[in-house]
């Protein structure tokens, strides 16, 4: 009513009487005070880090391939794994063991497959969970998980609840950004807002395309000049205003008249944030050639300019899905994005950005030490993975994060996480902890019940925190 009534001057005088005598927060005078929802909002506690890049090897990469070594499989090659009849989406048969090669890398001594060679080389920075897992062995499901918290229902994605909870240091942009060659599975319900006012829902950049004005559809209006963009704009909040008085609650309206003045804003400042010509030629060779690379250069450029979660989907769909053809099919992927990710690295050094980013690098499951047995009409011609959900890997460096270190462990080879098991609702509690969050008490009322990101389970893994 305070807001509404003599433009919002009683508002600010409630906030200065409510101050004057200690009893508001920083947190509610902040939000009493602020008229736009993704202004920047205090963290509850000191936060390590003020962003996150998220590199998403949608499909599922191999665990026992990439960053867990597991040996035995040599010593069981052709033969059934024991204790290995893990439930799957399809039958397996006998130990497959890895094509690449692993080597000790740094001073930790952490083993690193060949197939992320250049990656290894930060080996120091970067902390591997190799006990995580999931729900289910379905693509749909744990992408919903990894993402959302929640495999089946509609729940709002990680990117919102932290746009909710911490608002954008950058007016101009989205401060949650989803990019893809095409669409990952389960496509928009990964960086859905569900019930969250719509404004935190996540901006899909489809990076297929290379030109600012396809990149990002309608970014230029070519038939008004600015200033009659800005007249319009304030004869539809005009409108939009009135139709609203009786509508607090409309969160969808809300959402409406805030992207029409960020659709505004961001003419101009999406335009240079995506043009990848401003950046030095050296700097484009470092991140190397095709869409990973470039997905890459834009998520350090993004952060730099203040947007809060940045996703990168490796491909369109689920790439990393190698049912079969595993030295083939995961050779060409890891070349497709390895040279980019140490170029990432090297570049939040370089800038300063390392120790206030988390990088997070995975997928929404891993897969089978044991060979994917092709059944008809399935198309796959042998020496691949199923999908495991039961133990995988993924990787974290930056801002909070202890480097050069391994946590948690599967079995002897691969399939099960038995020492210290991670699941998807610990790493976001993790995440939200970094961000400067208790995960159990940044939540939404909704339908009579308080939700949060991780449900009613989770734990931060302090072991894994720098101090």
């Amino acid at each position: 009513m305070l807001r509404q009534t003599g433009t919002g001057l009683g508002l600010l005088g409630l906030a200065g009487v409510l101050g004057d005598h200690g009893c508001l927060t920083k947190a509610s005078a902040s939000l009493l005070t602020s008229s736009n929802p993704l202004d920047s909002k205090p963290s509850l506690f000191q936060p390590k880090a003020k962003s996150i890049i998220h590199i998403y090897l949608n499909g599922g990469p191999s665990q026992v391939d990439t960053f867990d070594p597991k040996p035995l499989l040599k010593k069981y090659a052709g033969k059934v794994i024991p204790n290995g009849n893990l439930t799957t989406e399809r039958p397996t048969g006998a130990a497959l063991p890895s094509p690449f090669e692993f080597k000790a890398r740094g001073q930790s001594g952490i083993e690193i497959s060949e197939l992320f060679e250049k990656t290894a080389a930060h080996v120091d920075d970067l902390c591997f969970i190799r006990s995580m897992h999931a729900n289910t062995p379905n693509h749909e499901q744990s992408m919903r998980l990894m993402n959302c918290g929640d495999e089946r229902l509609s729940r709002p994605s990680y990117g919102s609840w932290l746009m909710y909870g911490m608002g954008s240091e950058n007016r101009n942009l989205p401060g949650f950004i989803s990019m893809c060659p095409g669409l990952p599975v389960s496509d928009v319900s990964n960086w859905r807002s569900a019930f969250l006012p719509g404004i935190y829902q996540g901006t899909y950049i489809n990076t297929k395309k290379e030109r600012i004005d396809e990149l990002i559809e309608n970014i230029q209006n070519k038939n008004l000049s600015p200033g009659s963009q800005r007249r319009q704009i304030d004869f539809l909040n005009q409108l939009n205003e009135r139709h609203q008085i009786n509508r607090e609650e409309d969160t969808l309206l809300n959402a409406r008249i805030q992207s029409f003045e960020l659709a505004f804003r961001m003419q101009s400042a999406a335009t240079e944030a995506f043009d990848l010509s401003r950046e030095p030629e050296s700097i484009r060779k470092m991140y190397g050639e095709g869409i990973q690379a470039r997905q890459l250069l834009m998520a350090r450029r993004l952060i730099e300019r203040g947007v809060r979660v940045v996703q990168l989907y490796h491909g369109d769909v689920q790439p990393w899905d190698s049912h079969d053809k595993i030295k083939e099919n995961h050779g060409k992927l890891a070349a497709q994005c390895d040279q980019g990710i140490a170029a990432l690295l090297t570049d939040l050094k370089q800038r300063g950005l390392f120790d206030e980013t988390v990088v997070l690098c995975g997928g929404e499951f891993g897969r089978t030490p044991s060979v994917e047995l092709p059944q008809p009409g399935t198309g796959t011609k042998g020496m691949g993975r199923d999908h495991n959900h039961w133990g995988f890997t993924v990787w974290l460096a930056g801002g909070g994060i202890k480097g050069g270190t391994v946590y948690g462990a599967t079995d002897d080879f691969g399939y099960r996480a038995e020492e210290n098991p991670v699941h998807v609702h610990d790493l976001h509690a993790t995440l939200l902890h970094l961000m400067g969050f208790d995960h159990e008490k940044l939540t939404y009322r909704y339908a009579g019940r308080d939700f949060r990101l991780t449900d009613v389970s989770g734990n931060v893994i302090h072991d894994i925190l720098d101090s």
